[in-house]
């Protein structure tokens, strides 16, 4: 059975990155009918944040990622690493480390000055002699001394690492017995029966240090799959400066889980040129072998293009939700279904939404001085007047089609271009010279209103 996991550390939000690390796992575990694993790993307790920790749950809810079981805290699982590393410390395969910060400190400058790799230098390797007094020992994995380390990478590859580049007997436990990250990581991944490991590729140079841990306790190697990062049009790391970086700021921006996932599935994995996955197809087509090598760019035109495609083609019944999140009711507004048409091909986002929303149904405070100036001309007073009169001498005004014959016949009896009744009838309705159609605003805000909105640009 193929088993995923998704493994974030507390001590923030939930990153853009992270999520996509969590989609693609979801994806291959569900595909092959496996098991996906949520595990919050918080052993680093001077930075853990449980705030951060139920953030992080929380946009797991909002994107709809369910995972497999309860979710596993590493806290709860102290005592399981520490008979681990007891158990390596048994076997000779790992020892008491009495070296003092001091003493480390000197010896990283010391190889510093010589232009070398700083690294611990396994003094108490083979240590056998009386402890120092007044030193709590750390412990430390036997590391292999020569050769190499090859990680079999589903995407990248092989990828050999020279033990003497990268390696020394790095710690698994601190002084106060608390565990190290890649100890605990190889540890939890094989013991909760994980089998394929996908994430970030910062975390490769890692890998060989979490295979010497499953290499000392026997345990099964899974497959690895390093995703390459997200980067900005630059190509550097994305950060705040390119766009949200926190999962949950894209509900507050509007985005739809929908569409947040389907820009994140083609962020580095493509199939042919096809740009809209639905989670059923996600499901059918995803398989972690085709993710590129190469760093993909985040591109926030492509997510609003994404979003505004599934705003299209959400029913207006599920839009009402969705805009309650934003501030906007509209379950029992009669008029709904024509509001959310009228402003759905026009928005990218629910937050302009419901901004498209409020500048319907409440009437302008003030009027766009650009707009006045290109759009409310000397003969527009006597356009509306007539637009006024014929609109209070007209019957059964319910439709859209209702108010564009009213439109149709002052045009035609005025001699005028729809332009001449358009533009200053929309500064009257919006008070500015964009948004919806005006037939749909009409019928949406009613005769009363209309008249009312006209009245008061007359006035201005």
């Amino acid at each position: 059975m193929v088993v995923t996991r998704f493994a974030p550390s507390p001590t923030g939000y939930l990153h853009i990155g992270g999520l996509r690390t969590a989609l693609l796992s979801y994806l291959w575990a569900r595909r092959n009918n496996g098991k996906f694993l949520l595990r919050i790993e918080d052993t680093d307790f001077s930075r853990n944040d449980e705030a951060a920790a139920r953030a992080i749950v929380e946009a797991f809810k909002w994107v709809g990622l369910e995972h497999d079981g309860v979710i596993e805290y590493q806290s709860s699982r102290l005592k399981i690493y520490q008979e681990y590393a007891q158990k390596l410390l048994d076997e000779g395969k790992a020892y008491k480390c009495y070296m003092s910060k001091e003493e480390l400190d000197a010896l990283r400058e010391e190889q510093t000055a010589r232009k070398e790799r700083a690294k611990y230098d396994n003094r108490y390797r083979d240590f056998t002699g009386t402890p120092p007094e007044g030193c709590e020992a750390v412990i430390r994995i036997k590391a292999p001394l020569e050769g190499s380390i090859t990680v079999h990478d589903g995407v990248k590859g092989d990828v050999v690492f020279n033990v003497a580049d990268i390696l020394d007997d790095f710690i698994i436990a601190r002084a106060d017995g608390t565990p190290t990250y890649n100890f605990v990581v190889a540890v939890d991944d094989a013991l909760m029966g994980v089998t394929d490991v996908i994430r970030g590729d910062d975390h490769l140079s890692n890998t060989p240090k979490q295979i010497v841990v499953y290499k000392a306790l026997g345990f099964p190697l899974p497959k690895f799959f390093h995703v390459p990062m997200i980067h900005n049009s630059e190509g550097k790391k994305l950060s705040k400066r390119d766009g949200a970086t926190d999962v949950m700021m894209y509900k507050q921006m509007g985005y739809t889980p929908e569409a947040l996932l389907n820009f994140l599935v083609r962020l580095g994995w493509s199939h042919g040129d096809q740009e809209i996955f639905s989670m059923n197809e996600m499901l059918e087509l995803f398989d972690p072998s085709d993710i590129n090598r190469s760093a993909s760019v985040y591109n926030v035109d492509k997510l609003d293009w994404l979003n505004s495609h599934y705003l299209k083609n959400t029913p207006n019944d599920k839009l009402c939700e969705l805009l309650e999140f934003h501030g906007v009711m509209l379950i029992s507004h009669d008029k709904r279904e024509i509001l959310l048409d009228a402003i759905k091909e026009r928005a990218k986002t629910l937050a302009e939404m419901a901004v498209l929303v409020s500048e319907i149904l409440v009437s302008p405070a003030e009027y766009d001085e650009a707009a006045l100036k290109k759009g409310y001309k000397e003969e527009s007073r006597a356009i509306l007047e007539a637009f006024a009169a014929a609109l209070k001498g007209a019957k059964d005004l319910h439709l859209p089609t209702d108010y564009h014959h009213v439109m149709e016949a002052v045009v035609t009896e005025m001699g005028i271009g729809f332009g001449k009744i358009g533009q200053p009838l929309r500064i009257a309705l919006m008070g500015k010279l964009s948004g919806p159609g005006l037939d749909n605003v009409m019928a949406i805000i009613g005769v009363d209103e209309t008249l009312k909105r006209i009245e008061s640009l007359l006035k201005y």
